[in-house]
């Protein structure tokens, strides 16, 4: 099982930076991979169960299942149904921590899947940058100041 890590600390308070990735469609209002997103059968975006359909901006479609989410605790876990990537059983978290030195955000992103092993650096590598990262960076631009 190959797992993803990722984790940063956003200058802005924990309740706003969950303000701006909560919505479970909300993608393309912050990360800048995502062109656009709906959600299927026009469910609400915060039931548990509700699938998001979406494309990133090179145009490959990933359809993802939202397995969780806490207002409480500041996270939400979800399941890849469909994508390009060469994965199964891939399962990630968005965790957000409040750092009250400072009135700043810890922010962790994780995922765990199954793929072939010589494909597992490569994806490991590309979502912890590419989608994780890239995630906490566009958040960190948006939510300055």
């Amino acid at each position: 099982m190959a797992r993803v890590y990722v984790s940063s600390v956003i200058e802005a308070p924990a309740a706003r930076v969950w303000e701006r990735v909560r919505d479970f469609n909300g993608l393309p209002r912050w990360h800048p991979a995502i062109r656009d997103s709906r959600i299927e059968n026009g469910e609400p975006a915060d039931r548990v169960g509700c699938i998001r359909d979406f494309h990133l901006q090179n145009g490959d479609r990933i359809r993802e299942k939202l397995l969780a989410l806490s207002d409480y605790d500041y996270f939400c876990t979800y399941s890849i149904l469909e994508s390009p990537m060469p994965l199964t059983g891939y399962v990630a978290t968005l965790r957000l921590t409040p750092v009250t030195d400072g009135n700043r955000t810890f922010a962790e992103w994780t995922a765990e899947f199954d793929c072939a092993a010589e494909a597992a650096e490569e994806l490991v590598g590309n979502i912890g940058q590419n989608v994780f990262q890239a995630g906490f960076n566009a958040l960190k631009r948006q939510l300055a100041g």
